[in-house]
């Protein structure tokens, strides 16, 4: 997420007081707020992060030869998609996106249950450690895995055969069942995150009357909690869903070793993998999967479009608390054991390889530092982190600036050409970071000599930046419209210009929602892969690609060395980002 990914919750800043709202601002402000070069340069801008590589994508899917060499037009991109190899392609990420969404749906549910409407003992911190693997670099866990996994020197099959005796294999990380695990990992805490607020929201009053009315606890879950929910299950399984197909590490790491091809590792291999890269090939099914993914978008709006579920009421009411008695403690068993497999498991697996001189051989006599010693004496491992901050840092603010800007045309003003402004803000929302990383590609490497950007910092930049705009426009836009336009008008009455009102009064009211989303653009770029394999050179890798270099390289303990290092990062800037919501509450 994935990217992703919690790349779509958005956070909410109150202004206590604020003055009623107002009607929409004075014609002449927006006038002056849409000169034409200011317009223009935002339009240029958000249509080369969005329009251009999208444009792109479908010229290289009809164009036979790679960018910048004379060829012709033609559909073979497309026709190559046909065969009997590439449906058995699509069946794998259409089939493993749907069984991984279901089982991290069901999880999801039962979790937010757990913690926002039963007295399990421990709820707060259970909660903050759901969500933790959310926030940990997919490539991290994956790792983790594959050696927590293996058949043959995994940690669990050898604990296993220890403990009983035989030769036995209890876990195989490199199957589809391995690949939808990985998945879930990431997609049960996003889901949770999306269906616990929704627990805590809902009128108990309406359970309460279907009790009354004779129901059983499981007919009113299904006739009551779960239609209620809908809105919120919907919306979650589609993103999931759409999250899921364009997963990358799970696939390459747990599928592609045992011939488990999706459309991610599919494009991937045709790119980096062949004698001959088939750029075609890899636009045609880049280009098919961004409209399959839009399809669903529209379905999810149609789903949902003239549906009411109300759930919250204008009467106060405390959540229900279902008091589980003795039963209390199993609820509390089952969070606990997500976290441990999740959290737990594999950042003990990272700290024990990264120990011992080869994973899967933990003699005593074995231990060592040679692993820490090979990393703090690795050029690369420091040029990776020296760009992983500089982009992580650069891209995050650059996200949020541009996101502070376009919520504010969409939110603050109207001015007619805002609708296109928004559509142009979201539409990386349906390309998948492999995708998209596609679409540069071809987009850097046909731009003229005078304009160095194939190869450079400023490749993966722009489309980390491409990639967040979606979430910081989400955040700042849910920031701005909690925000009375009194208060802007207060400021443009003394003088104020549109610039310093948006930077002074909206952004300075909105800063902790600011601060929260320029942390999960922050994680988004550590997290991100897909597009970064494709679009770094020699002097540009990030950590993210110098880990999976490594790993293939055969160097799974310094991987697992690097990987505490960031783990270590998304612990401190996580531990940030619930500081800036704390402090957010408080100001309420």
């Amino acid at each position: 997420m994935g990217s992703a990914a919690l790349w779509q919750r958005s956070d909410r800043a109150t202004v206590a007081g604020a003055l009623p709202l107002q009607a929409d601002l004075p014609l002449a402000r927006v006038r002056r707020l849409g000169r034409p070069a200011g317009i223009a340069a935002l339009l240029l801008l958000l249509g080369f992060l969005s329009v251009y590589p999208m444009a792109m994508l479908l010229y290289g899917s009809l164009h036979s030869t790679p960018p910048g060499m004379a060829g012709e037009f033609n559909l073979d991109g497309y026709a190559s998609l046909l065969t009997q190899a590439n449906l058995i392609v699509l069946a794998n990420t259409v089939g493993i996106s749907l069984v991984k969404t279901v089982l991290s749906i069901a999880l999801a549910i039962l979790l937010a249950w757990i913690i926002a409407r039963t007295d399990t003992p421990g709820r707060g911190l259970l909660e903050v450690l759901i969500t933790l693997p959310f926030f940990i670099p997919p490539i991290l866990t994956a790792t983790a895995w594959a050696m927590l996994g293996n058949a043959q020197v995994g940690t669990i099959n050898l604990f296993w055969r220890w403990l009983t005796g035989s030769d036995g294999t209890l876990v195989d990380v490199y199957s589809y069942g391995g690949v939808i695990w990985h998945m879930m990992q990431y997609s049960t805490p996003f889901i949770f995150l999306f269906v616990v607020d929704a627990f805590r929201a809902m009128d108990p009053s309406l359970e309460e009357s279907s009790r009354m009315s004779g129901a059983t606890r499981w007919q009113t879950f299904w006739r009551i909690t779960f239609v209620l929910m809908l809105p919120v299950t919907t919306s979650a399984f589609i993103l999931s869903f759409i999250r899921g197909m364009e997963s990358f590490e799970s696939a390459v790491f747990f599928g592609t070793p045992v011939g488990i091809n999706v459309i991610t590792t599919a494009i991937y291999d045709s790119i980096t993998q062949r004698g001959q890269p088939d750029y075609q090939f890899a636009t045609s099914l880049g280009f098919a999967a961004m409209v399959l993914m839009f399809l669903l978008l529209v379905l999810q709006s149609r789903l949902l479009k003239g549906r009411s579920f109300t759930t919250v009421t204008g009467k106060g009411y405390a959540p229900n608390v279902t008091r589980l008695g003795g039963l209390r403690w199993m609820t509390f068993g089952i969070c606990v054991a997500f976290v441990v497999a999740t959290v737990v498991m594999p950042i003990g697996q990272l700290l024990l390889s990264s120990f011992f001189q080869f994973f899967g051989f933990y003699q005593l006599d074995m231990l060592t530092l040679d692993h820490y010693r090979a990393i703090w004496t690795n050029d690369e491992f420091w040029s990776a982190l020296a760009n992983t901050m500089l982009l992580g840092f650069a891209g995050a603010t650059a996200t949020m600036a541009l996101g502070a800007i376009v919520a504010y045309i969409t939110t603050r003003t109207t001015w007619p050409g805002r609708r296109l402004i928004d559509l142009m803000a979201w539409l990386p929302w349906m390309m998948p970071g492999m995708v998209l990383g596609v679409g540069f590609l071809w987009g850097f490497a046909t731009l003229p000599h005078e304009i160095p950007i194939y190869g450079t910092l400023w490749a993966l930049f722009l489309a980390y930046v491409a990639l967040g705009t979606p979430v910081s426009v989400r955040v700042m836009s849910g920031a701005y419209q909690q925000i009375a336009r009194d208060i802007e008008e207060c400021s443009r009455v003394h003088g104020a210009g549109w610039w310093q009102t948006l930077v002074r009064i909206l952004i300075a009211l909105a800063w902790p929602a600011f601060a929260v989303g320029w942390v999960l653009v922050f994680f988004g770029i550590m997290r991100e892969l897909s597009a970064s394999i494709l679009l770094y050179a020699p002097g540009t890798s990030v950590l993210s690609v110098t880990m999976l270099k490594m790993w293939v390289g055969g160097k799974p303990e310094e991987v697992s060395v690097i990987g505490l290092f960031m783990l270590a990062l998304v612990l401190l800037f996580r531990w940030v980002q619930l500081r800036f919501i704390k402090s957010r509450l408080n100001t309420l």
